[in-house]
């Protein structure tokens, strides 16, 4: 499973773990990807994405269809078909 938000782009970065002698070596911070499945009720069906936790926080403070509007107008591709 890739480790992409579909509506936040959010994905791995990469930096260093520091031991205690400050030897660097490399790792990768993961966001959280959750797959969560959405009922629009504007648009009487269900959709499943794969989003990272910060998404999901939004989608339940504005809504579901709130939140894909906005990223629509900001011209973001959702993968959801709005019309």
């Amino acid at each position: 499973m890739s480790k992409v938000c579909k509506l936040s782009g959010k994905r791995p970065v990469t930096g260093n773990n520091v031991s205690h002698s400050n030897v660097k070596t490399k790792r990768r911070f993961i966001p959280n990807i959750q797959k969560k499945k959405f009922f629009i009720p504007e648009l009487n069906k269900w959709v499943t994405l794969k989003l990272s936790t910060t998404a999901i926080r939004s989608i339940n403070k504005l809504g579901v269809y709130a939140y894909l509007r906005k990223l629509e107008k900001k011209g973001i591709d959702t993968g959801v078909k709005l019309s």
